[in-house]
């Protein structure tokens, strides 16, 4: 027996991070009630950019050009790259700081149970990019799990192969933040990876 068209449409909006059966059943009863004219372009926003983003040639952040804006401008500093997990990071690291640097994303992290391996991470177009010569320092943003840790040293080895010098980002106590707050493990880190006052 076939699903209805309801049931089809709450289990397709399932496909989306954080939503759950209610969730989706709710989002399809709104757009059938409420946002018809709103659901249709949605619907056409979506086959669209599904069919015509894809990924830069350069840095692999989504594009619906060969090569993005961020690796196309000539005012970005050639010199530095920052390795982020997904174009998500990379959009926090361009709206909270003031790098201007060129980007290479990873599109996840190293997790050999999950069979994502450096082929999946497109690590080999990594390589050819240090290679080439014109970056000197590569920034390690990946985030502080297990897998993130994992992929920061596997990065900083294949740096240094390519006398690129490595650094990461700092993690620790928050701005703000009040140490009998903070959750040992982070606290622990940063005791640990402590630096010289100026």
């Amino acid at each position: 027996m076939t699903a209805s068209l309801l049931e089809q449409l709450i289990e397709s909006l399932r496909v989306l991070p954080g939503v759950g059966q209610k969730t989706a059943q709710r989002m399809a009863y709104h757009l059938l009630e409420r946002e018809r004219e709103g659901g249709k372009r949605l619907a056409e926003t979506l086959g669209v950019a599904l069919e015509k983003i894809g990924h830069c040639v350069m840095c692999r952040d989504f594009t619906e050009t060969e090569i993005c804006a961020t690796c196309a401008s000539a005012s970005r500093d050639r010199h530095q790259l920052c390795a982020v997990e997904s174009p998500a990071d990379r959009l926090a690291i361009e709206q909270a700081t003031g790098y201007r640097g060129l980007y290479f994303i990873l599109q996840g992290r190293l997790s050999p149970l999950d069979g994502i391996g450096p082929r999946e991470l497109g690590l080999d177009a990594l390589a050819a990019r240090l290679a080439e010569g014109e970056i000197t320092e590569m920034i390690i943003a990946t985030n502080p799990t297990v897998e993130g840790e994992a992929t920061a040293h596997y990065l900083a080895q294949l740096a240094r192969q390519h006398r690129v010098r490595p650094s990461r980002l700092a993690h620790g106590v928050p701005l703000g933040g009040e140490l009998e707050y903070v959750d040992r493990g982070t606290l622990s880190h940063a005791f640990g990876s402590r630096n010289e006052m100026p």
